[in-house]
């Protein structure tokens, strides 16, 4: 009897395996076939962009276009990400099929004329979008839907970054706080692995990210003693204020757009005054270094995120102004994603911190780029898991720590409203 009963779990197992992965595969090739399309194209118009800097003058015009597109096609798409994680946790209407193509043009559009901002949510809302095509087209129940979307956010994000583990773990995590859907894991983690391989097949790379190699001495204390506890102190000093910048950047980004909403009743008109302030203080700042992605630049001395792991790479103040472009830009009505923005600036926050704490500096740069992600999304084992697959297993503790204390500085607050509490940072009572 035990012996029949192991087998017939197992021979459900190995059919659910089978059943999922043969529903994952289309729609995991058709959402990395669409992230790579969209790779390729923010590639072009950024450099495109490096190559006639006039083009930032545009701006507000290209703000009218982006608020017509979604007044006209894509008003059911216009909340984006939020959108997803309530079709995940209350199915209603269902994902609209033109989101796909409605972010990814708008998302260009803002970044082709110098709009501050990322490219995840772009990913994310492609893989959602997909996923909700072929939902209805397998006639799937709302169980398998709900599964089927978040393997799609997993495709997306693993596809987007080449982080195919994060992308499955962030999908399962991401949609409430405290609490990890792990009844997604196996359609998650096949989805994330297949959309990270069909990027790669479509011959698209992702930026390399590494921590310099770090005395001995700097790391280990003595034989006895596993870790340096004066840098252990000062991670955890650092990822306090990691953690304070996640929460200054999700608090702006809603601020900005209930202030615009409520002073200005011209919906149309807001893009064009948030794009006209980006172009203020581009000038008045005298740089372009945060416009845009901020990943690579055509400007010598330009400070970009693989210049904060170099001594030197980064401003005291360039994770401030980062965050300002950014939540201007988004909270303005332009399209785009956080994640890039906030891996800016982590990194660009953590070089400055390891001036102050004489610590190293890649290291620190690495444990921003990480945790002021953990921070803004509620993700830290996402985020650790990111960090060991971006930069090597060697410091996983202090990813570990780092993203932790990120995120529980963080607070409840987060840049997706949709995201639910399930298990509060912080008990009360018994």
């Amino acid at each position: 009897m035990k012996h029949n009963k192991f087998l017939f779990e197992h021979l459900s197992v190995f059919k659910y395996a089978v059943r999922w992965t043969l529903l994952i595969l289309p729609v995991a090739i058709a959402i990395g076939s669409m992230v790579a399309l969209f790779l390729w194209l923010l590639g072009w118009a950024i450099h495109f962009r490096f190559q006639h800097t006039c083009l930032i003058f545009l701006l507000p015009l290209a703000g009218i276009v982006i608020h017509l597109i979604y007044q006209s096609v894509g008003r059911s798409s216009e909340k984006g990400n939020n959108l997803i994680m309530d079709e995940i946790h209350r199915p209603g209407g269902g994902v609209p099929r033109q989101m796909a193509p409605v972010i990814l043009i708008t998302t260009v559009i803002t970044h082709l004329f110098g709009g501050s901002a990322g490219r995840e949510g772009t990913a994310v809302q492609i893989g959602g979008s997909i996923a909700g095509m072929f939902s209805r087209w397998f006639k799937l129940n709302e169980v398998d839907t709900k599964m089927l979307l978040t393997a799609g956010i997993a495709a997306g994000f693993g596809a987007v970054f080449g982080t195919p583990l994060t992308g499955a773990i962030f999908a399962m995590e991401v949609l409430a706080i405290g609490r990890i859907e792990y009844k997604a894991l196996l359609p998650a983690l096949i989805a994330s692995v297949l959309g990270d391989l069909t990027v790669s097949a479509w011959g698209i790379h992702h930026t390399a990210y590494h921590i310099d190699l770090i005395e001995k001495s700097a790391y280990f204390l003595s034989e006895y003693l596993p870790v340096n506890l004066l840098l252990l102190s000062k991670v955890i000093l650092a990822s306090t204020l990691f953690g304070l910048a996640s929460y200054l950047f999700a608090v702006m980004v809603h601020e900005i757009k209930a202030f615009f909403s409520k002073v200005c009743k011209i919906q149309w008109l807001i893009p064009v005054i948030g794009g006209l302030i980006i172009i203020g203080l581009t000038y008045a700042i005298g740089k372009p270094d945060y416009l845009s992605l901020g990943v690579d630049s055509e400007y010598q001395g330009a400070v970009t995120i693989p210049s904060a792991f170099q001594p030197g790479g980064a401003d005291t103040w360039s994770w401030l102004w980062k965050t300002i472009y950014t939540t201007l830009t988004l909270g303005t009505g332009f399209k785009g994603g956080e994640v890039t923005p906030l891996f800016y600036i982590g990194a660009t926050l953590g070089n400055a911190l390891s001036t102050l704490l004489n610590a190293p500096v890649s290291l620190f740069a690495a444990l921003g780029f990480i945790a002021v992600f953990a921070g803004a999304t509620n993700t830290p084992l996402a985020c650790t898991i990111m960090g060991i697959e971006l930069f090597g297993s060697e410091y996983t503790m202090f990813f570990a720590v780092a993203c932790f204390t990120a995120y529980f500085f963080s607070g409840h607050s987060g840049i997706y409203s949709s995201q639910r509490i399930a298990v509060p940072k912080i008990f009360t009572g018994t």
